[in-house]
């Protein structure tokens, strides 16, 4: 017997039957599904629900059979109902916020990032670029322990490959000279060097190039003034090693002098660019021992700035002017002990022996070199001659403009339009001047067709021309202008 049939009949569970089957069917009307689930909830709770319900007269009590199933009122039913409905939205809900794909994606970054930290932050603690550990020092402050590793870079350019081809064949040229003696008649010692002759000290200092190699010695061109006053010459080569020189020749004029050591230690040679061919903007190096051999093989990059520039020089150090060298204008810097080192393109050729700079507190960055045409003619003249043969007059001169206008009116006896030329203030004997007819107190001021309006320019004109060439002059005596023709002889002396 089913428990519906059970209920029907018994008459203390009629009415209650009837009232339940009518409100559930009315009311509730849950799905198969759902009804099939509280069946199946109701199964697994196992506790009992006893409605008691006071009764209006004693009747006989009649208890269900054993098997029947208790029954829920709607209140139950539903209360039921919703707890079980409320547990799996909770879960499913629960479910869902795990399974969320945003908060998956976050969370995934930044477990990525976590461990990407941490890795990076190991391999750079491993490497030693970060520092590694901290402590106080002598004072208790505390101070971090930083680990430096050394990086070894190789960096190669246009620059540094045309210093390679050079820096070798220049070398730095110590200029020795007798100690100076004081009142008590014992030397004074001014930096000592070990040389064949122990008196001697350094007097100054520059640079030189190496640019042959022949017979087992080495050819080096360097500044006249450099070696100027040498008692002995040493050659500081860029490995350390000392040689000493030999003067081959030497020009006071452009200032360039050609010496020789044993080739033992010679490991390079530098080559000449033509410095015709230079432009002016391009890249300009110069190398050499500024302040002398504590800085040897320095070197210092700019421009050419100007090409064929004129400076006036004073040759004799009596504070009058010359010579006129053309040169070119560097901003390269170049200082005391660059002289005679290389001026070198970006190809790595000497297009100049660097020889001079414009010192002056308003002035930066004005160099000037020998270009590299000009040299070569003049050393290859000094290796066979040991001396640049130039024609003279066989006179010495003055500016007119360093004569008084009183002396030019009164000794002179000048025209007031003459103001410029060159006076001649002695005549040598038997010289081509003298055998020319020039005397004391002539004024020159014409030669070979060309004005002369100074020393400089007298100069320029006579070293253009061949000895034994027949020139004219044009010249004042006594207030009367009045020429004659000169046959040029040579020599190479400081006077005309």
């Amino acid at each position: 017997m089913d428990r519906d049939e059970e209920n029907k009949k018994n008459p203390l569970n009629q009415e209650e039957y009837n009232e339940t089957e009518t409100e559930s069917t009315a009311t509730d009307a849950p799905s198969a599904d759902h009804i099939q689930e509280d069946l199946s909830e109701e199964t697994e709770i196992e506790a009992e629900y006893t409605e008691v319900e006071e009764p209006t007269k004693e009747e006989p009590i009649v208890e269900p059979a054993a098997n029947a199933r208790p029954t829920m009122n709607k209140e139950e039913r539903a209360r039921v109902y919703n707890t079980v409905n409320e547990t799996e939205d909770a879960s499913r809900r629960l479910k869902d916020r795990k399974n969320s794909p945003i908060r998956n994606g976050i969370v995934g970054g930044l477990i990525g990032g976590g461990m990407v930290a941490l890795i990076g932050a190991g391999l750079l603690f491993g490497s030693g670029i970060l520092g590694n550990g901290s402590g106080t020092d002598g004072n208790g402050n505390t101070s971090v322990n930083e680990t430096v590793t050394d990086v070894a870079v190789n960096i190669t350019t246009d620059t540094t490959a045309a210093v390679e081809k050079v820096q070798d064949a220049v070398v730095s040229i110590i200029n020795m000279q007798a100690g100076n003696t004081n009142m008590f008649g014992f030397d004074l010692p001014q930096n000592s060097s070990d040389t064949t002759n122990g008196s001697l000290e350094t007097s100054s200092e520059g640079s030189g190039v190496i640019y042959k190699i022949e017979d087992d010695l080495a050819y080096i061109v360097t500044n006249n003034h450099v070696i100027d006053g040498a008692d002995e010459l040493e050659i500081l080569m860029k490995d350390g090693t000392k040689e000493v020189a030999t003067v081959v020749g030497s020009d006071v004029w452009t200032d360039l002098a050609v010496l020789t050591i044993p080739a033992t230690n010679a490991t390079a040679v530098a080559s000449f660019g033509d410095s015709d061919a230079v432009n002016v903007g391009e890249p300009a190096i110069a190398i050499g021992s500024p302040l002398g051999t504590e800085f040897a093989t320095s070197v210092t990059q700019g421009i050419i700035s100007a090409k064929n520039r004129s400076v006036s020089t004073d040759v004799d150090g009596d504070s009058i002017v010359d010579w006129d060298v053309t040169a070119l204008q560097t901003d390269a810097a170049i200082n005391p002990g660059n002289s005679g080192g290389a001026l070198i393109n970006i190809a790595g050729q000497v297009i100049g022996i660097n020889s001079m700079k414009i010192s002056d507190s308003n002035v930066e960055g004005m160099g000037f070199a020998i270009p590299s045409n000009d040299v070569l003619t003049i050393i290859n003249e000094l290796e066979q001659n040991g001396e640049i043969v130039r024609p003279i007059l066989g006179v010495s001169m003055l500016d007119l403009s360093q004569i008084s206008a009183a002396q030019q009116s009164s000794v002179l006896t000048l025209p007031e339009g003459v103001t410029e030329g060159v006076v001649i203030a002695e005549v040598q004997a038997l010289s081509a001047a003298e055998l020319g007819g020039l005397k004391q107190y002539d004024v020159i001021t014409e030669m070979n067709g060309e004005p002369v309006t100074s020393i400089v320019d007298l100069r320029k004109i006579l070293y253009a021309l061949e000895v034994g060439t027949d020139v004219e002059i044009s010249y004042y005596r006594a207030g009367t202008l009045q020429s004659t023709t000169v046959t040029l002889t040579e020599g190479q002396t400081s006077a005309e």
